[in-house]
């Protein structure tokens, strides 16, 4: 999280952080314009999905895969638009996406859910995946405009 916050201050974008105390952990890093405090992850992680255009996912423990889940599942099932996920360190998720290969082989998921992630360690390809997933969200948004419009006579 420290180098996204720090990503957006050295650009001069603002910088939040949602944060959560845990025992093990140490005092939020010092990037932070805006800072959230959460006591619980569910909290957490429903202000994170609810706000994000993209997830970057790096390597990490469960919190981060929890979170990464937690999206997939929340697009999967509709409950929330769909976004770009980039997942940074394809060694490191190399597991990851054995385990995810044998749940879609077994049925438990769809070739489509696959697609919600782009597994990388470039950043210039995921920037790509990232603008490339906005332009789609954006023509579709244009084709349902014009629907509407169709639909109340005035295209």
């Amino acid at each position: 999280m420290q180098a996204a916050n720090r990503g957006a201050r050295d650009v001069g974008a603002p910088s939040v952080g949602c944060t959560i105390r845990l025992p093990q952990e140490e005092a939020p890093n010092p990037y932070l314009d805006i800072q959230v405090d959460f006591h619980y992850f569910f909290a957490r992680k429903y202000m994170l999905t609810k706000y994000s255009l993209a997830f970057i996912v790096f390597p990490g423990g469960f919190g981060t895969a929890d979170e990464l889940f937690e999206a997939l599942t929340l697009i999967q099932t509709g409950k929330m638009r769909d976004f770009p996920i980039v997942v940074f360190g394809e060694a490191f998720w190399q597991p990851l996406r054995t385990q995810l290969d044998t749940m879609r082989e077994a049925g438990m998921i769809s070739a489509g859910d696959l697609d919600l992630l782009k597994f990388t360690n470039d950043p210039a390809e995921a920037l790509d995946h990232i603008h490339s997933f906005v332009r789609r969200g954006a023509k579709r948004d244009q084709r349902v405009r014009r629907l509407r419009l169709l639909g109340e006579g005035r295209a």
